[in-house]
């Protein structure tokens, strides 16, 4: 809004200048000579001393006009100009006016250039800093992201490390629990086997002289009648064969005892084996991903640290782009604050000389009219 209203307001005064340039031009024409001589007939004097009394009262008309133009708009170089209306020839007076009016025009001309680089620089640097902070907080968000995977990575590692040597620790106890129950399993297998050796020699000895009694008994036998009375028939002890049954039976146990304990040892063994196996198979996949994880960390360290780089360099930058604003406000401001003021001010400066050279005109005129008499 306010540049669209300071456009209409430099097209409304540029029209204003073109139309008193133009008024000027047909006040100033010879035709306009003759008729204002003929209609205001009155401004004819009949010596050539009134025309420099008129002469006088133009320059001091003037002068005021500058005079009160340089106090209200406390420009010292109008206050010199309307010094030089009183003292210098109109000639030159009103080539000082020219190139007064040629100098304001440029000034006004440098200053709408000034608010426009002004205007275009500081949205720049606006824009720029609006998008120096999303590359920011996208930075400092992708930070934060990374810092929790980080963290998240260690974690994960220290977990994988504690239960690999959790694992290392359950295999070493199971290794030596297996190392006593194997050292327990040869001490049953050597006891039965001594148990088996013990109770088989008790038989043979048991068996070998039962079995010879019982070939004399049938070989001692007598034939014929039977012995005379007194003495009863030789036979072998009834408890003999309870005695090796049981032996053989104990032998049979203990036998079973040792198959038993060959099968559980055997069992244990291959379980044994089987949790090593499993217990290896997990830690090799745990130190696959150990690996793995401590790539990933690796590399997320790497990008943080990027980041972190990227975000001094962006912080950098900003900065910069701050500095810039400080000094383009610092440069800027009081022009765009005080444009329209200082716009109108100069229109009016520049009409303030205009009109003192149309003062001066009309006097030059006057006294052009009267030579002619």
């Amino acid at each position: 809004m306010t540049d669209q209203e300071w456009e209409e307001r430099q097209k409304a005064r540029q029209e204003e200048i073109v139309a008193c340039g133009e008024a000027l031009a047909i006040l100033s024409s010879d035709d306009a000579h003759d008729t204002f001589t003929k209609t205001f007939n009155f401004l004819q004097l009949d010596t050539y001393m009134a025309v420099e009394q008129k002469d006088a009262v133009k320059r001091d008309q003037a002068a005021a006009v500058l005079t009160q133009a340089a106090m209200k708009f406390k420009n010292p170089k109008l206050s010199a100009l309307a010094t030089s209306v009183r003292l210098d020839a109109f000639t030159k007076v009103k080539a000082a006016i020219d190139d007064m009016i040629t100098a304001l025009t440029k000034e006004k001309e440098d200053e709408i250039k000034q608010k426009d680089f002004c205007v275009e620089n500081i949205n720049q640097n606006e824009r720029a800093q609006e998008l120096k902070a999303r590359d920011i907080s996208e930075l400092e968000s992708k930070i934060a992201t990374l810092t929790s995977q980080i963290d998240g990575l260690t974690q994960s590692l220290a977990q994988l490390e504690a239960e690999i040597a959790e694992a290392q620790t359950q295999m070493k106890r199971a290794g030596e629990d297996r190392e006593l129950e194997n050292a327990d399993f040869q001490n049953t297998i050597s006891d039965q086997r001594e148990t088996q050796k013990l109770l088989q020699s008790a038989l043979d000895v048991l068996a070998s002289v039962f079995a010879k009694k019982a070939l004399l008994q049938l070989k001692q036998e007598p034939a014929g009648p039977p012995p005379p009375a007194g003495f009863k028939k030789y036979e072998q002890s009834s408890g003999s064969g309870g005695v090796m049954g049981m032996l053989e039976q104990i032998i049979r146990e203990a036998k079973q005892l040792e198959g038993d304990a060959i099968k559980g040892e055997a069992d244990a063994q291959k379980a044994y084996e089987s949790f090593v196996k499993d217990s290896n198979a997990s830690v090799e996949e745990k130190t696959r991903d150990i690996t793995n994880k401590s790539a990933e960390k690796a590399g997320a360290e790497a990008d943080k640290t990027a980041s972190e780089e990227s975000k001094e360099a962006a912080m950098n930058e900003q900065q910069q782009n701050m500095n810039e604003s400080a000094d383009l406000h610092k440069s800027c401001d009081f022009t765009m604050k005080n444009f329209d003021i200082r716009q109108e001010a100069r229109d009016q400066e520049v009409e303030a000389l205009r009109q003192a050279k149309a003062i001066l005109s009309g006097s030059m005129q006057g006294a052009f009219l009267q030579k002619r008499q």
